[in-house]
Parts: C-alpha cells; sequence; structure tokens
C-alpha cells in the first residue's frame, strides 16, 4: 500500500501482518478513486477516520492537504501502525490517536467527551469491518451527535452487496460508487449545525 496523492505521494502504508483479520485496509484504488472525488473538499479540513485500521484514509488526508486527523480504532496493533506511518510519512502532521471500541453503545458519546468541544469535522471516514451492521449504527449515532460540521461530508465504505439507507437523521445520501466488491456512500448534513 502507498499514499496516491498529495506531499507524501508514493510513501509506503505499512498494512498488518499476514493472517491478521481485524485490520481491512481500503485499497488503493478504491482511496486514489475515492480522493478523486472529493479532491475540492480535503484542504484545510479537520478529519474524522473511524475504524481507521492502517489510518491510509487519513494519512491521504493529511497528504492532500488536510489540516488534522483525529484516527480512532478499537486496535492497539491498529493504533501502533497508525503511529509507524504517520512518523514515516509525515514530519509533524497534527493528528491525534484515540482507541475506542466503536461497535460498543454510546461509543460516538464517548468520542464526543474525549474531543475538544469547539472541534467539528468537516470530513468523516467510516470504514467498519463489513456486513456486521456497523455502517448502519455508526451512521445513525453520528447523525444524533454534532460531530460532521454544517456542509460537512461522511463517506461509508462497504461491501457491495450491503444496502444502506438514503437518510440517516439529518444525513442524506448525496453520492454512491462501487469498485469491485465495495461500495462508497457519501452523506451530507441535511441542516445547519449550530455549533459550527
Amino acid at each position: 500500500m502507498r499514499i496516491t496523492g498529495g506531499t507524501a505521494r508514493g510513501r509506503n502504508i505499512t498494512g498488518p501482518k499476514a493472517g491478521c483479520k481485524l485490520i481491512r485496509p481500503t485499497s488503493d484504488r478504491v482511496r486514489e478513486a475515492l480522493f478523486n472525488i472529493i479532491a475540492a473538499e480535503i484542504s484545510g479540513s479537520s478529519v474524522l477516520d473511524l475504524y481507521a485500521g492502517t489510518g491510509a484514509l487519513g494519512l491521504e488526508a493529511l497528504s492532500r492537504g488536510a489540516t488534522n486527523v483525529v484516527f480512532v480504532d478499537q486496535s492497539r496493533q491498529a493504533l501502533e501502525l497508525i503511529q509507524s506511518n504517520l512518523i514515516r510519512s509525515f514530519s509533524n502532521a497534527e493528528a491525534a490517536l484515540l482507541q475506542l471500541d466503536l461497535a460498543q453503545a454510546g461509543s460516538i458519546g464517548k468520542l464526543k467527551n474525549r474531543l475538544p468541544a469547539a472541534l467539528h469535522f468537516e470530513l468523516i471516514f467510516l470504514d467498519p469491518p463489513y456486513e456486521n451492521g456497523l455502517a448502519e449504527k455508526t451512521l445513525a449515532a453520528i447523525a444524533q451527535s454534532d460531530l460532521l460540521h454544517e456542509n460537512g461530508l461522511l463517506i461509508a465504505e462497504e461491501r457491495k452487496n450491503i444496502q444502506l439507507a438514503e437518510q440517516y437523521g439529518n444525513l442524506q445520501l448525496a453520492d454512491q460508487r462501487s469498485y469491485g466488491e465495495t461500495s462508497l456512500w457519501f452523506y451530507q448534513s441535511t441542516e445547519k449545525n449550530i455549533h459550527g
């Protein structure tokens, strides 16, 4: 795996050890397609990378001009991979790593409590393990929070055969793209964030 664009383009991203089933990185092809679609949204944005795994999505965002990224994963191994990839790819990236099991009820509320009150995200990446309902549960929880900034964009990744809803609370589906067995779902906020 490698970073596909921006200041760190071509830098290798260390992936999970062979046989590790807890971390499924987004492929270079899907990641490059995604960032080509959202290119205009990245520069100067605050980014939240949920179920971060290797951190490939957040790393790509930093390379392409994001101001800061918060990486969240339940796995200590994943967070160590992200830390290693950050050090190798950037000399002084503004990033935070949080260990949190997002599959647990109330986890988005716990996440909010661990972030500065004024922090809202222009971009949220949501890449949970496929086909176990976590994408739907997390989308619904995020819709009840104010994590996504007004006019922000949330991109959920799920297996192609799974159908996500067109709306979760104030999150409205704006686009959907498929690449092989992977689908990307693009949601935007449908109401103004009074905290923005």
